[in-house]
């Protein structure tokens, strides 16, 4: 599995960005996904994860109600869509693919990891 992150970079506070999450070679089809971040300075935090299907997805409370997370009918891309962005959602947000089919916000249960894409909110 090679998972890459990508659509990163400068938004304004209030506003948008998509990011995606692609598997090269279309082995996360059957697995969960998450998403995680790490702020300068600070742990890694769970952001948002969606099953295998993307019929259950689970959001951290700091990005629910902004956050969006879905799949392609393949499976093989998954788009986390922030609105309502703000300062504090800045940092580098790393999706990973699960051993589980399930969506969750533990990041033991998350073997592969994409490099991570730098999303920055300035306000």
């Amino acid at each position: 599995v090679q998972l890459q992150a990508s659509g990163g970079g400068l938004a304004q506070v209030g506003g948008s960005l998509r990011l995606s999450c692609t598997d090269s070679r279309r082995t996360f089809s059957n697995n969960g996904v998450g998403w995680f971040r790490q702020a300068p300075g600070k742990e890694r935090e769970f952001v948002a994860a969606i099953s295998w299907r993307g019929g259950t997805t689970h959001y951290s409370d700091s990005v629910k109600g902004r956050f969006t997370i879905s799949r392609d009918s393949a499976g093989s891309r998954v788009y986390p869509e922030m609105n309502k962005l703000k300062p504090e959602d800045t940092a580098v947000y790393y999706c990973a693919s699960s051993i589980y089919s399930t969506a969750g916000s533990t990041a033991g249960q998350y073997r592969y990891w994409g490099q991570g894409t730098l999303v920055t909110v300035s306000s």
